[in-house]
């Protein structure tokens, strides 16, 4: 069923906004049961050398949906997936289709702490996790996440041959794991469980503005917060960015190492899978090599990353011998590509199908793109069909900037979540009327020019990028609050020479008197060894610089302008 939208036009003197095109209402679960109808055997996941169909991801998702019910898992539970790009992935956020329940990413860099955070704070009943990372992230959560119902563990090589398992064990590429004895918190093993449980068809209904994702990111409390949303913003963020590509159903292949539980890895998985596409899932985004061969083995006509991975890519030799010749779309997001890039990597994926893109989680990702063959490079493209964008005063929100002036980006649109979970404050102050509708305020400050491109200016003041995952500065400031050794910490972002469009997290530091008192290489040891515990690896400072005082504002808040002068 289709819901068709009505168009919107601004006030007279703005742009029109181009209306949204006709609204899929199908839930991802109801998606992969037509393809499974209507081309069983098409190619969808292609992972580590194995090939998974549409009937087959179908079949998985109905019996992890069963395994999930017998964990007690019901309509309205939350999943949590902490697992990186694997079939196992795409199968628990069909299954929680499935069953009517939302999905919630949790990445695998969080450290125990941070993940029990993630848990507690979502509401997760069932956790679907790696054995790689039970002993640094669940074992030590042990007795301490009460509401959890289970956690499914699964292996990276579960779905390889069994010759390919053996011979992974034998020379040590994947350690062999064991359920372990716990205290409280009940295990089970995903290929067990999946392979003994039911194939009948489970369904749910779920309506447009059911919840059917908790995305986390950052704030300006230091804590994530959890994004809430709907099927109609996902569904509504997937036709609008169809609309800046010709994409032919069945005939896609997508390539891209943007990791699912971040937003626009997500983001793409969803619609490769609305457009019956194959998937190429690579679960290590540094082996550029093995990317490149699957790559080589599949052609893509979509290819979406990171601006340093492309970097990164242009000096894999492996990278010059894939066929770009089907290419439609090359995206690039999560942070700035250096303009003097863009050349480079066009000159390899052919001209006019590179175009950078922006968004953010809270708005399922995209607002803008830049449109094909009329890219802009250094600009993030034109707002998406549905999307008012609007350049407001930074300091007030309330005043409409002119052409070519900077101000906050704030924007409204189906794609724009509807607040955050158990965050009413939080959300008011991110939701705000503005011109008779409701804005997001996305703390970016962004330019528009008179052909309507818009250009991030900069991030939000306490925000940095890292390998394309935000760090928000307070939350790595308020977690260092609890070592002695500090009076006043305060992070700053400076540009990362070695990765293009990247920040390095430079820690500045006043000495408590307990500091003091030690030498300096062990004050900084002792708080490298506190971020590394308490902080994912993205997160810790790259430089520590010890100051005899660090500057203050005239209301008492840390001067950061001055710091960075």
């Amino acid at each position: 069923m289709v819901v068709e939208a009505k168009e919107r036009v601004s006030e007279p003197g703005r742009n029109a906004v181009p209306p949204i095109p006709a609204l899929d209402e199908r839930s991802l679960a109801q998606i992969i049961e037509a393809h499974t109808r209507e081309a069983p055997q098409a190619p969808c996941l292609e992972y580590l050398g194995v090939s998974i169909n549409y009937a087959a991801l179908d079949r998985w998702a109905n019996r992890f949906a069963h395994v999930l019910k017998d964990k007690g898992v019901t309509q309205g539970d939350v999943i949590g997936i902490h697992l990186p790009n694997t079939p196992q992935y795409v199968i628990a956020l069909i299954a929680a289709s499935k069953l009517g329940c939302p999905a919630s990413g949790v990445s695998p860099l969080l450290t125990a702490s941070e993940l029990a955070y993630q848990v507690k704070d979502a509401h997760i009943r069932v956790l679907v996790t790696l054995d790689q990372l039970y002993h640094s992230a669940l074992a030590p959560n042990d007795g301490q996440l009460p509401d959890l119902k289970a956690a499914i563990v699964c292996s990276p090589i579960d779905f390889l041959p069994g010759w390919k398992k053996t011979l992974a064990h034998l020379l040590r590429k994947v350690p062999k794991f064991s359920l372990p004895q716990t205290r409280q918190l009940p295990l089970a093993a995903f290929w067990p469980a999946i392979n003994a449980a039911d194939d009948d068809r489970v369904a749910s209904e779920i309506g447009l503005d059911d919840v059917v994702l908790i995305q986390y990111t950052g704030g300006t409390t230091g804590r994530p917060k959890g994004a809430r949303l709907t099927l109609r913003n996902v569904q509504s963020n997937a036709v609008q960015s169809e609309t800046m590509a010709d994409y032919e159903l069945g005939a896609e292949t997508f390539a891209s190492v943007f990791p699912y539980f971040h937003v626009a890895g997500l983001g793409v998985c969803l619609m490769g899978l609305r457009q019956r596409a194959r998937l190429i899932v690579v679960p290590d985004p540094r082996d550029l090599k093995s990317f490149c061969k699957a790559m080589q083995a599949h052609p893509p006509t979509f290819f979406g990353n990171v601006p340093t991975l492309y970097q990164m890519l242009l000096g894999e030799p492996e990278f010059q011998n894939v066929d770009f010749s089907r290419l439609k779309i090359a995206v690039s997001g999560a942070g700035p590509m250096p303009a003097e890039l863009i050349p480079k990597i066009e000159a390899v994926i052919g001209e006019g199908r590179f175009c950078e893109v922006y968004g953010l989680t809270e708005t399922s990702p995209l607002l803008t793109m830049n449109p094909l063959g009329r890219a802009k490079p250094g600009t993030v493209g034109v707002a998406l069909a549905g999307t008012d964008i609007r350049i407001v005063d930074a300091e007030t929100g309330r005043e409409a900037m002119p052409v070519d002036e900077p101000g906050e980006l704030i924007a409204h649109g189906p794609q724009v979540f509807g607040g955050y979970l158990g965050l009413p404050e939080e959300s008011a102050k991110a939701l705000r009327e503005y011109d008779g509708k409701t804005f997001f305020y996305t703390g970016d400050i962004a330019r528009v020019d008179a052909d309507g491109y818009f250009t991030i200016c900069d991030r939000s003041k306490d925000m940095l990028i890292v390998g394309g995952f935000k760090v928000f500065s307070v939350e790595v400031e308020n977690a260092l609050k609890a070592v002695p050794e500090i009076e006043l910490a305060a992070v700053i972002g400076s540009p990362d020479e070695e990765r293009a469009g990247n920040d390095k997290v430079n820690l500045y530091v006043q000495l408590s008197e307990t500091g003091q008192a030690q030498p300096v290489a062990e004050v900084k040891e002792k708080i490298l060894a506190y971020c590394r515990k308490h902080l994912a690896a993205y997160k810790v400072p790259k430089v520590i610089h010890i100051v005899a005082e660090i500057p203050l504002t005239p209301v008492g808040k840390i001067d950061k302008k001055a710091l960075r002068h």
